[in-house]
């Protein structure tokens, strides 16, 4: 049930989880153009700050092209009222795949500008509970490296580590 996984879940995942609803930050599935040139710019935006690899803009377009036609990606959005704007702006961007069971979390970013909202954990507990909606079994966190943040962001969800081939 979403009450034992979110149970599973370290206590501070889950006080970040109910921090960020409780700061008005609100997740929701987009796949317009509007919302996908959103999640472009904050992944560039990731990518710098975070100093990692990314494949390039024609690969995420390429990507997004296909496989939301093919019904397999979808992009959630956390989107906060900032002020004084006073409108619902993204913050937070993640493309999921869902295909034969599985939910795969391959692609995220965020705005360092709002870090302290927490949008990063409510959208993946909102991603979590799609793919329970979706009829998903399994949960594919896409990748981990010791010592990185992105690992111990993760590692907040209790998953069981299963290791696959390299990537080729």
């Amino acid at each position: 049930s979403e009450e034992e996984l979110l149970h599973s879940f370290h206590p501070k995942t889950r006080y970040n989880i109910h921090l960020a609803t409780r700061r008005g930050v609100t997740v929701r599935q987009d796949n317009s153009e509007k919302s996908f040139a959103v999640y472009l710019q904050l992944m560039r935006e990731t990518v710098t700050r975070d100093k990692f690899f990314a494949h390039n803009a024609r690969y995420h377009r390429l990507m997004w092209q296909h496989l939301n036609q093919a019904g397999i990606a979808r992009l959630l959005v956390a989107e906060y009222q900032s002020l004084p704007a006073g409108r619902q702006e993204i913050i937070a961007a993640w493309i999921v795949f869902a295909h034969d069971g599985f939910l795969y979390y391959p692609y995220g970013a965020s705005t360092h500008k709002y870090k302290n909202l927490m949008a990063s954990n409510l959208l993946m507990w909102e991603a979590i509970k799609l793919g329970k909606k979706l009829g998903c079994h399994t949960f594919d966190l896409w990748g981990r490296e010791e010592g990185k943040g992105f690992t111990r962001f993760k590692e907040g969800y209790n998953p069981q580590v299963i290791e696959f081939l390299g990537t080729w």
